[in-house]
């Protein structure tokens, strides 16, 4: 039976799920999803889908990493931090930060430069090719022809770059926080 300030058996159950549930979240959509998706549906229909995935995917990685937290400030044995606790809190509030980071801001912005994207090359005829485009040369024009469309594409890939990041380093801290937890188990 658990004592006053440690964790029972289902909460500690739940933070288990709750992170391996984020880890596998973020393995897939980070991974998976996203490759086949680019090698098996049109630029921009693949665009459409993660405009619609992304907010989801972010917002319940948000409450995943809030609720373990929660879970690690609360159960965490009373006194000062141990070097293991401190990196491990810090990882937990990071992996707060960066997907409320990704879903209030970075994610709104990339979509929003990617649908005005999408205006141009539908007036060009382009963006229903599948996979790495045949149509390079043609993506290459347009930006160097049109100004309005070369801005939207750095105002893109530069977001699109801060949201991968912070989503990369996000994979990472549950990553880490998941193997230190698991290094604690009791007895397999």
């Amino acid at each position: 039976m658990a004592t006053e300030g440690e964790a029972g058996g289902l909460v500690k159950t739940a933070h288990l799920f709750l992170l391996s549930a984020a880890w596998g979240m973020q393995l897939w959509v980070t991974f998976i999803a996203g490759f086949v998706l680019f090698r098996r549906v049109s630029r921009h229909t693949f665009g459409l889908v993660q405009s619609k995935l992304f907010p989801f995917y972010f917002y319940t990685l948000l409450g995943c990493s809030l609720l373990n937290l929660a879970i690690f400030a609360t159960y965490r044995p009373r006194g000062p931090l141990s070097t293991r606790e401190t990196i491990q809190i810090v990882l937990f509030f990071l992996g707060v930060l960066l997907p409320a980071t990704n879903a209030s801001w970075l994610s709104r912005i990339t979509t929003k430069a990617m649908f005005q994207m999408q205006e141009v090359e539908r007036e060009h005829g382009l963006g229903e090719e599948v996979g790495l485009s045949a149509h390079r040369e043609e993506y290459q024009r347009l930006k160097e022809k049109d100004a309005k469309y070369r801005g939207l594409r750095q105002r893109f890939f530069t977001f699109h770059g801060l949201s991968s990041l912070c989503n990369l380093a996000c994979v990472l801290c549950t990553g880490v926080n998941l193997a230190l937890l698991a290094l604690r188990l009791d007895g397999l």
